[in-house]
């Protein structure tokens, strides 16, 4: 009978957290908070920041752009205590990453005495030196030149109270198992370990569970989800009319600031030599460029002094950077993953934004997997002059003005070519 009452009378479950405050963060941290314009804890701040606050191990597995920054860096301030040297140790996939998380950590600890520094490769020692010395509580790193430093006596971990491996699944993909191995065996072990990462495939799970001691898991969006507000489309395009579809898209006012992702160093150079001829303020962004230039395309771009970035993935994590009106993939991304790490450079912070993808006939392979992976169709729009299928199809406008698209019968009796499946479509370029 009392498990009949339970049954039609649940008990009341508690209200889930609406502020930074009902999660526990203190006065001054909620004041920097809201400096920052943060004006609620996101899904993954909402699971995360109790159990950090806790001190308990962590894992969690959020997209980009969901907030996984102040998730995993709050509760770790919080726990600091002043004077005590190196007791917050981030490592990241990238240095635009690494640079990242330092930044929006000293927004941060505004109105307290903690100090932050970052350290990656491709610039010099000396800052970095000097950092490790005076002994700053919060180091964000890359795995590489944290190792270095480490190797040769420059890094004292014994007060390292949380260490935090972001981006994880990025890490691991870009080969840094060996030196995260080699920090993990000189930090202390009675740490507290909190985990994010995008994915959870076989090696990072193995990882995770692991280093981590009785760990608390959360998940804020199954894989593959978007996020709110971004409309996406995709174009069906000859290889040889990507550069003309893009500028005639760039055509539209609306295009304010536009990211763009391309597959190769070499590829995103040349558009951006297209481009800059066009008289369309542009800057590129790839691994064969300096640091200083990196950091100055990014800023300049975040400026709004330049209305294209083209980059290589190395932007498509990590990269904060508000008001980025277009996502486009120049070239349709190989691992599905990659996408919704892309598009989720737009739409930030509760506004609206728009991904476009060209497709390309080789493409098609690419795309089914793609579409399979995120579980669900995307629009696509056959322009006549740009399209890969050179058969008979639903007339598609484009205003150059305003971007907008209309579609009219053709008249002719076939079907459209946005009716066909991607083989019959792979059929028509063979004839």
């Amino acid at each position: 009978m009392e498990d009949q009452k339970k049954e039609q009378f649940p008990e009341p479950q508690a209200p889930e957290p609406q502020t930074f405050q009902d999660l526990g963060v203190s006065d001054a941290l909620r004041a920097a908070v809201e400096a920052m314009g943060w004006e609620a804890p996101t899904p993954i701040q909402i699971k995360s920041i109790p159990t950090g606050l806790a001190g308990s191990d962590l894992v969690g597995i959020a997209q980009t752009g969901t907030g996984k920054t102040g998730a995993f860096m709050l509760p770790a301030l919080e726990r600091i205590e002043t004077g005590g040297g190196l007791q917050v140790l981030v490592l990241c996939p990238t240095r635009e990453l690494a640079q990242q998380v330092c930044d929006d950590t000293e927004e941060l600890a505004k109105g307290t005495s903690i100090r932050t520094a970052s350290i990656y490769g491709g610039v010099g020692y000396d800052p970095q030196l000097t950092a490790l010395k005076e002994g700053f509580e919060v180091i964000t790193a890359t795995p590489g030149r944290f190792l270095d430093h480490l190797g040769r006596g420059r890094v004292d971990l014994k007060n390292v109270r949380t260490f935090v491996l972001d981006e994880a699944d990025r890490m691991l993909d870009m080969g840094f198992r060996p030196q995260i191995e080699g920090v993990l065996r000189e930090i202390p072990r009675d740490r507290q370990t909190m985990l994010f990462s995008a994915t959870m495939p076989h090696g990072v799970h193995d990882l995770a569970s692991r280093i981590t001691k009785d760990a608390v898991w959360v998940q804020a969006a199954p894989s593959g989800t978007k996020a709110e507000g971004i409309t996406e489309l995709v174009y069906s395009v000859k290889p040889e009319m990507k550069p003309d579809l893009l500028l005639r898209l760039l055509e539209d006012p609306a295009w304010e600031q536009v990211l763009i992702f391309t597959r190769t160093k070499a590829g995103a150079d040349a558009l951006k030599t297209r481009l800059d001829r066009e008289g369309i303020k542009t800057e590129a962004m790839h691994s064969n460029l300096r640091m200083a230039h990196r950091t100055r395309a990014l800023e300049r771009f975040a400026e709004k002094k330049v209305r294209v970035l083209v980059a290589t993935d190395i932007a498509q994590r990590g990269l904060d950077v508000e008001g980025i009106s277009h996502v486009v993939n120049y070239d349709v991304p190989k691992d599905p993953e990659d996408y919704t790490h892309r598009i989720g450079r737009t739409a930030r912070a509760g506004a609206i934004g728009t991904a476009v993808t060209f497709l390309a006939a080789a493409d098609l392979g690419s795309f089914k997997t793609l579409t399979y992976h995120i579980g669900r169709d995307l629009e696509r729009i056959h322009l006549p002059d740009f399209d890969y299928a050179g058969a008979p199809q639903a007339v598609t406008s484009i205003s150059p003005t305003r971007g907008r698209h209309s579609r009219s019968p053709t008249g002719m009796g076939s079907r459209d070519a946005a009716d066909l499946s991607d083989e019959e479509l792979a059929d028509l370029l063979k004839h």
